[in-house]
């Protein structure tokens, strides 16, 4: 049975609605909530003065899209300001095939190039995606074991390492 046209909207929106997640703890999230849903992360004060987070809670053995990944969760004033997620280069197309799914296209989609000279270019896939003021971006640094998806609220990315 079909559901009616209402219904169908409704989850049409709610799923656009989805906040940016790592495996169900959303920005904006509790402490408690990161150890709820990672009971093996270790919780600590950060170890330096920023604006950006007080806290933050690392999982060393995680998964994210179905791949073996490595997360850290940042908090201020007991809310999840931002997190990242490491995982292997070769799970690329997995991991950006995975965010289109719950979040469409990306804003953005490209292999950047930097030319260094005397030195072999070094080229970066990058996927960018935006909702209100929350961002998405992953970064996979091509030819490496390099890949990272940083998701964070506001101007966190820029205030993180600011010390005051």
């Amino acid at each position: 049975m079909r559901a009616p046209l209402g219904i169908a909207m409704m989850l049409a929106v709610a799923r656009a609605a989805l906040a940016y997640d790592m495996n169900g703890v959303a920005l904006g999230d509790s402490e408690r909530a990161v150890q709820a849903a990672f009971p093996s992360a270790f919780c600590r004060p950060l170890e330096w003065q920023t604006t950006a987070a007080d806290r933050r809670c690392d999982d060393g053995k995680s998964s994210f899209a179905g791949v073996a990944a490595r997360v850290t969760f940042y908090l201020k004033g007991d809310a999840v300001q931002a997190f990242d997620v490491r995982f292997d280069a070769h799970d690329r197309e997995r991991v950006a095939a995975f965010l289109k799914s719950r979040y469409g296209e990306p804003l953005s989609e490209r292999v950047e190039t930097i030319s260094r000279p005397g030195k072999a270019d070094r080229q970066t896939y990058r996927a960018r995606w935006q909702k209100a003021g929350d961002k998405v971006l992953l970064s996979v640094r091509l030819g490496t074991r390099f890949a990272q998806l940083e998701v964070s609220r506001g101007d966190f990315a820029e205030r993180i390492y600011r010390v005051n």
